[in-house]
């Protein structure tokens, strides 16, 4: 087994420290911000090391390796992009604070996803839908390494799926835009141009997500093993529960304890990293 060990900032101290603590017989560098421990052993202290040092971690196998794998599915909001596009619609509308409170609850699983989803999309009741496209051009970011990890996915033949508890006015530009394969997301209700508090169809929640990277799967004849999952917040776990590799990526607690991997320091290309 090697353990994997990744950071914005790496010192040497730490990275022989966690070599001689693991046993590992040698160290190889990844790139500048990762390396690979080869016969590493799994030992309690490495985790909080890891923590002090401000350090990921991951313990792979020796056959783990990006080659294995034919789907990788992604979140939007907190994962992909730095936003919680929700929180910046209501932003504009001036009501950020009473949106972000439910947002917040839902991600850590406090409350439903569904339940909170319809409260939070009522409050912008009457909003311009050229808000959206506002969101999207002014306050829509990607998170560190989005676009790399994107990049070498495509290099490896991987396909991208993005399911989000969000909406369908972002996923579908930014799948156009990234080349994505597959979306889902719930669709807003627009009447005269203007949001009415509402969403079209059923509500695609924490259930949808795990649905989804099933029906893609079953659809294409991939198997379970075959699937990796990156999110950040509860409504993941179904999601979590359809993959043979689970990512927390800058997790809710409760996410990070039920991942295969977590990613809390460095970006999204440090899913990449896990795997070479």
């Amino acid at each position: 087994m090697d353990l994997i060990i990744q950071g914005i900032e790496i010192e040497t101290s730490d990275l022989r420290q966690l070599a001689k603590l693991s046993g590992a017989s040698k160290i190889e560098r990844i790139n500048g911000n990762a390396f690979r421990l080869i016969d590493a052993s799994q030992r309690d202290r490495i985790s909080s090391l890891c923590l002090e040092a401000e350090l990921d971690f991951a313990f792979v196998g020796e056959r783990e390796s990006l080659n294995q794998f034919r789907l990788i599915a992604m979140d939007m909001d907190s994962t992909l992009v730095g936003i919680e596009t929700i929180d910046e619609i209501a932003d504009i509308h001036g009501i950020r604070k009473q949106v972000a409170e439910i947002t917040e609850k839902a991600m850590y699983g406090e409350i439903d996803f569904s339940e909170g989803l319809i409260q939070r999309v009522a409050l912008p009741k009457g909003l311009e839908h050229s808000v959206l496209q506002r969101v999207y051009d002014e306050r829509l970011i990607f998170n560190p390494g989005a676009e790399k990890m994107l990049k070498q996915l495509k290099i490896a033949g991987i396909k991208t799926i993005l399911i989000s508890g969000g909406f369908t006015f972002f996923t579908e530009k930014l799948k156009d835009r990234l080349g994505l394969d597959y979306t889902f997301a719930n669709k807003l209700e627009t009447v005269n141009g203007r949001l009415t508090g509402r969403l079209l169809g059923e509500v695609f929640g924490a259930k949808g997500k795990g649905w989804a990277l099933n029906k893609i799967c079953n659809e294409l004849g991939f198997r379970k093993e075959n699937l990796i999952a990156i999110g950040d917040g509860a409504n993941d776990l179904s999601m979590f529960a359809e993959a043979g590799v689970s990512i927390a990526y800058h997790a809710k607690p409760i996410v990070q304890e039920n991942a295969t991997y977590a990613i809390n320091h460095v970006g999204l290309d440090g899913v990449i990293n896990i795997f070479q």
